[in-house]
């Protein structure tokens, strides 16, 4: 035994120098700008497209035998175009997931009011920032208490960091809202209290249609087959605007260990899911999990690459070389000795779940799965059209793929003992 655990350490080191590169700094936010490359990646949407296109490129180049997993979501939003214009400003808008179906597309001027007698005018709330990801009941409540005023449309303005357009995840089964609501920015905020002073009229130009039955694809990545219980490596691809520092960082993350595995020629048995439809029900995760990731029993451990996993925080409007202080390591009960060994020098609370997880990993944990960690958090331009290059660099993204590289190392080399 002695013998093949040093044989087994000894074929895990091999081509390490090899793989450093992929763990520097440098590579990662070279995915990451390639990534920023492909625009708008709402699921559907040529952007998603693109990025499957390409992660299965680089697995596939990395020595994984690659497949795709159509994903078929019942319904899909695309705007067009969606601006409002108050007060001789026009700005950009977006239409809040779900709009009425009769109503995909229309033109609305209007006298825009706070309180009082709204029927037939623009209704403008405000909603607090609740450092949720997930549209909430709380919200839900208010806007059905204003829709129920009669007002012809919403314009909604949902707190945030960025003073942008916040767009909250949904899922297939949310009805339509009774009548549009629209998000815009808090940085035009002026614009609307001139337009309320003056009783002039808001108007709306919405220009979108739905679509049905909305084609996308998981991108499944397997080598090491046969090597005994599976390690599983996901990552999400979607979500509602860019998504740069959202969803970059952790495929990045993800490729690097991807890329690692197959240059060092680990004895384990990988598959690495990066899944779509994220932002409006999970859909692609929850179809893997159904079809195609391993049972339970027949996984060693679930690894998760989620949200904002290297962003800089801000301190006065100014970035700083720090992370976000809202990033999370979501693991299970058994993974907490490993993880400190891993990301002791990565600075992360830790959200130990024994009920429910977060993101994707809440569905990972749903479907019995013992040993998992992740990481996930939130950033200044999380869930906004902000979200960009500027928000991540090569320096905060080396230090989260070496302890994630780590700790997979560590998984493979211990076995279950990695989670006692």
């Amino acid at each position: 035994m002695r013998l093949v655990f040093i044989a087994t350490m000894a074929v895990l080191m091999v081509g390490q120098a090899a793989a450093r590169d992929v763990l520097s700094g440098a590579s990662l936010y070279e995915d990451v700008s390639r990534y920023a490359s492909f625009g708008l990646h709402r699921f559907g949407s040529p952007g998603d497209r693109a990025t499957a296109d390409w992660i299965a490129g680089e697995m596939k180049q990395a020595g994984f035998d690659v497949s795709f997993q159509p994903v078929v979501l019942g319904r899909q939003y695309v705007v067009e175009q969606a601006r409002v214009e108050a007060a001789g400003t026009a700005v950009e808008a977006t239409p809040f997931w779900w709009p009425p179906e009769d109503r995909a597309s229309f033109h609305l001027s209007a006298p825009l009011a706070r309180d009082g007698d709204v029927a037939g005018k623009i209704l403008w709330l405000d909603l607090p920032f609740d450092r949720g990801a997930y549209l909430g009941p709380t919200h839900r409540a208010a806007i059905s208490d204003a829709t129920a005023k009669k007002p012809a449309a919403i314009l909604l303005m949902i707190g945030n960091p960025a003073d942008d357009r916040f767009a909250y995840n949904v899922t297939q089964e949310d009805a339509p809202w009774l009548v549009p609501v629209i998000v815009v920015g808090a940085t035009s905020r002026a614009a609307f209290e001139r337009a309320l002073a003056a009783g002039a009229p808001v108007t709306v130009d919405v220009k979108g249609h739905y679509e049905r039955d909305v084609a996308g694809r998981n991108v499944i990545a397997e080598i090491g087959a046969g090597r005994g219980r599976t390690v599983v490596v996901s990552t999400p691809m979607t979500g509602w605007y860019t998504c740069v520092c959202e969803r970059g960082p952790g495929i990045a993350n993800f490729l690097a260990l991807a890329r690692t595995v197959a240059a060092e020629k680990w004895p384990a048995h990988f598959v690495f899911i990066a899944t779509a439809g994220h932002e409006i029900g999970h859909g692609g995760m929850e179809l893997f999990l159904k079809h195609g990731a391993p049972a339970p029993k027949d996984t060693l451990a679930w690894i998760h690459f989620g949200s904002s996993n290297a962003c800089y925080a801000l301190a006065e409007g100014v970035r700083t070389e720090r992370p976000e202080e809202e990033r999370y390591l979501v693991l299970s009960k058994s993974a907490v000795g490993l993880t400190d060994e891993a990301f002791a020098k990565v600075a992360a609370k830790r959200l130990v779940t024994e009920k429910q997880a977060v993101g994707e990993l809440r569905d990972v944990h749903a479907a019995g799965y013992a040993n998992f960690l992740g990481m996930a958090g939130r950033h200044r331009t999380f869930h906004t059209p902000s979200d960009d290059l500027t928000a991540t660099g090569p320096e905060i993204l080396e230090p989260v793929a070496r302890a994630f590289v780590d700790a997979a190392r560590k998984i493979v080399e211990r076995g279950d003992a990695a989670f006692r």
